[in-house]
Parts: structure tokens; sequence; C-alpha cells
């Protein structure tokens, strides 16, 4: 193995696990995830000699990742049926599968109103920790581009968990509340 490819799986290592998770979260399944992050690290392999610093890896694989599930969504072929292994496992498990199948409709009706490059953002941001500044350089975009797009996102997914609550129960009335969930809806009872 020549140097590059030692040095290139040893800067891997370290973000082997959340590359990884976030591949997962971006496909919405396992399978399709472990797909993404294999052909990510077959991409960013044969690109590892572009890489200037080992410093700028980090952002570079994630702007790998990310260009890869962007260009994989935008395929016809991707729009299809989410696989039931999740309810299978939680059911096989001895788990109630219903709240945990709530919660993930929920949240899938919440990314489907966002671009698939806005979801990558509020995956990194909100899930997998990031912070502005290496959104900024995964992205090359500005700090304040960034927040600004991650509000859009959050508002047009509390917009689409607003309008299925209200499809889902007309006779409660939904709103939102401040709280550190910037996602947060809520349903109450609508008074006689």
């Amino acid at each position: 193995m020549d140097r590059n490819k030692v040095l290139f799986w040893k800067l891997v290592e370290p973000e082997h696990l959340k590359a990884r998770a976030y591949c997962r979260k971006l496909m919405r399944n396992r399978e399709d995830g472990d797909d993404l992050y294999q052909d990510s690290l077959v991409s960013a392999l044969t690109k590892f000699g572009s890489l200037k610093e080992t410093k700028a890896f980090k952002p570079w694989l994630y702007r790998i990742i990310t260009n890869g599930y962007i260009s994989r969504v935008r395929r016809p072929w991707y729009h299809r049926l989410l696989p039931i292994d999740d309810q299978i496992e939680a059911t096989v498990a001895g788990e109630n599968p219903v709240p945990m199948q709530a919660a993930k409709r929920r949240l899938e009706i919440a990314f489907r109103a966002v671009s698939p490059a806005d979801r990558a953002l509020i995956t990194l941001f909100e899930i997998q920790g990031w912070s502005v500044a290496e959104l900024t350089g995964m992205t090359g975009k500005t700090a304040g581009n960034i927040k600004v797009r991650m509000s859009r996102a959050r508002s047009k997914m509390r917009d689409a968990l607003t309008k299925y609550f209200a499809q889902a129960d007309p006779d409660r009335r939904i709103g939102t509340i401040n709280s550190k969930d910037k996602v947060c809806v809520v349903t109450k009872p609508v008074k006689d």
C-alpha cells in the first residue's frame, strides 16, 4: 500500500463511524447508507491526491458524501418506497414499533419539505453536531448564508409538519412553541 493510501485510511479512521451514520441518516436506511458511504470512500480515495491540506480532510470527505447523496436523490429511480426493515427489527426486538414509526414518519415528512442540500446541512448541524464554522469550511458558503439556509429549511420543515397535523386531525389546533427544538410543532384539542 502506498503512502497516500496509508495516510488516507489514517484520516478516515476517526471519522468512520460518524461519516457512516451521516450516510445512513441521509439515505434513511442502512443498506443505501452503507452503499453511499462505500461509494464516497472510493471516490475520496481516488481524489485524495487533490487534497492540499490534511487539516481540511473532514470537510472535504463530507463534501464528497453530500455531493454523492445529492446526485443519488436526483436520479429518477431513487424515489421509491422505503424498506420496512426498521419496522421488522423493532417488532422482532419486542419493542412497540408504533411510536417509533410515527416519529420516523414525521421526520420523513419534515425532511421531504427541504432540498437534499438543506437536508444535509440540517443533518450535519442538528444530528452530527457540526458547528456553523465547520459547515462553512465544507460548503464554501459564508456563515450568514449557512444560518439563513438552515433557518429557511427549519421553517419549511415546520410548515410541512403543521400541514400534516392539520390534515391528520382537523379537530386540533396546531402551533409552534419556543424551545431548543427548532422544528417543534404542538397540537392541542380545540375547545368546544
